[in-house]
């Protein structure tokens, strides 16, 4: 008798979608990917497109200043450059901080921004300089120091194996409704919750969303994200931008935007031109009608807007926005507005004039305040606020007084800070700590699972990198506690079910 031939194996069931997301976001990342050079050409355009403009448009009083502008330019661009060619591509987290220096302080330099006009032409040349240094040791540390992945269950085991788009989908909605709530419900809110815990509530919700935020976006940009979540996730995008920004704050609803193209980009490699196209001119317009609404909105017999109030506010914007970039007199200096805002330059030359000529260094003031910051205010109730080292900063230099750094905050920065407190030495330190310790953590985590505790931690770093405005001290301890929220609740809850 012949043998009979045995039945196939029945074929293996078929991945849910809910699947393919966690092998997507939980498989290592080798450090070798597959190269696409678009990003890399697109970079190097834009990169030569500025440096020609600059050299024929440029608003220097000394020749001099045009070169330095156009280095720090060029060295500001030049890790992004490496990072989008090359084959090794951990998260662009060094890349990213680098990259705002050209915004901060190369596109100032440049444009001739109006408040240079106070400062002596040798003490720009010093801040150029100061700032080259800053670059040049950056990168070398960057390039220079080296790591290897970890292996630990901290940088390999992932947090979550299933259900990782409803998790998500929680986040980004809890993050919304938080939001709603902080700003148009605060009252009620903090009836029923101690005031005391609105700095953790905040930054457990942010911290939430920015994970959700940019896991969701590189999904988005990898192509594995179905479109009912695109659908929803957009949605929540919107609204949480519209609430952001309804405090006439653009920051948080700026940081947002920047946030999502940092993950799509990250996984899609190439930029949403489309969508910045539109985005672009429509930030541009609320940048420029800004000023006519907190004039009309913070007078002190104002009365405040309702979450019912949204879409007249915002077509009110939006119209003085329209109005003031159609004014033949204000339109090229609408086009400048919104870098100009992020100008740290100026800064910088206020530090250099001062310092140590007219008023000693600080040695160290701004950063005694560092290790207060990590203690809860619900254990040290007379805690200083996190602003403490920009305000001293602010008051020392004759920026503001006691008074005023109750109501506005002005950006220092870390590179303005180190030289107040010691000079180009302490801008050479900044420079060698920050291009070592954010090489070292992008290689331990450069082959772990995104959502593993390493990977969430680079997710959070890649959201602070562009945060260039803050000073040392803020810039940790809104770090730290966002690192909290983001890994020590899935800590607590893991260790709570085991």
């Amino acid at each position: 008798m012949l043998p009979q031939n045995p039945e196939p194996p029945p074929p293996p069931p078929e991945p849910s979608p809910d699947a393919a997301v966690v092998d997507y976001l939980n498989a290592p990342r080798p450090a070798g990917q597959r190269e696409d050079p678009s990003l890399f050409r697109f970079g190097l355009i834009g990169l030569a497109f500025l440096t020609l403009y600059y050299a024929k448009s440029a608003h220097v009083e000394d020749p001099l200043h045009l070169y330095f502008g156009l280095i720090i330019l060029a060295l500001g661009c030049l890790p992004a450059l490496l990072w989008a060619r090359g084959n090794n591509k951990p998260f662009p987290i060094f890349e990213t901080f680098m990259l705002t220096t050209v915004n901060a302080y190369a596109i100032p330099l440049l444009s001739g921004h109006q408040q240079l006009s106070l400062y002596h032409p040798d003490i720009i040349t010093t801040a150029a300089l100061s700032v080259i240094l800053f670059q040049t040791l950056a990168i070398l540390s960057y390039l220079l120091v080296r790591g290897e992945p970890r292996k630990t269950d901290f940088w390999t085991q992932p947090i979550v194996t299933e259900k990782l788009s409803r998790y998500l989908a929680y986040g980004m909605t809890l993050t919304t409704i938080y939001t709603a709530l902080s700003t148009f419900y605060r009252d009620l809110l903090f009836k029923f919750i101690p005031t005391e815990t609105e700095g953790v509530l905040r930054a457990a919700f942010y911290g939430i969303g920015i994970v959700a935020t940019f896991l969701t976006s590189r999904r988005w940009g990898a192509g594995t994200l179905a479109r009912r979540d695109m659908s929803f996730f957009a949605t929540n995008f919107i609204i949480q931008f519209i609430l952001q920004c309804a405090s006439l704050f653009l920051v948080g609803g700026i940081s947002m935007v920047v946030l999502a193209l940092l993950g799509y980009v990250s996984a899609a490699r190439r930029l949403p031109f489309g969508l910045l196209i539109a985005v672009v001119p429509f930030l541009a317009i609320l940048h420029n009608g800004k000023t006519e609404l907190r004039a009309k909105y913070w007078a002190p017999d104002a009365q405040g807007i309702s979450i019912t109030d949204l879409p007249s506010f915002y077509a009110e914007w939006i119209e003085n926005g329209i109005s003031i970039a159609s004014d033949e007199e204000k339109k090229k200096a609408s086009t400048t507005k919104l870098l100009e805002r992020t100008s740290l330059f100026h800064i910088m030359c206020l530090v250099i004039s001062s310092c140590p000529d007219r008023q000693p260094y600080l040695y160290g003031e701004t950063y005694k305040h560092i290790p207060g910051q990590f203690v809860p205010r619900f254990f040290w109730p007379d805690k200083p606020v996190g602003h403490i080292s920009t305000n001293t900063l602010s008051r020392y230099f004759g920026l503001q007084t006691e008074e005023d750094t109750q109501k506005t905050t002005i950006g220092f920065g870390m590179l303005s800070e180190a030289y107040a407190n010691f000079g180009l030495f302490g801008i050479g330190t900044l420079a060698l700590l920050i291009g070592s310790i954010l090489k070292k953590v992008t290689s331990w985590g450069s082959e772990s699972p995104l959502v593993s505790y390493g990977g969430l931690l680079l997710v959070v770093l890649i959201a602070w990198s562009f945060q260039v405005e803050l000073t040392l001290s803020i810039w940790l301890s809104s770090l730290f506690q966002a690192l909290v929220a983001v890994l020590g609740v899935p800590m607590f809850i893991r260790s709570f079910g085991s």
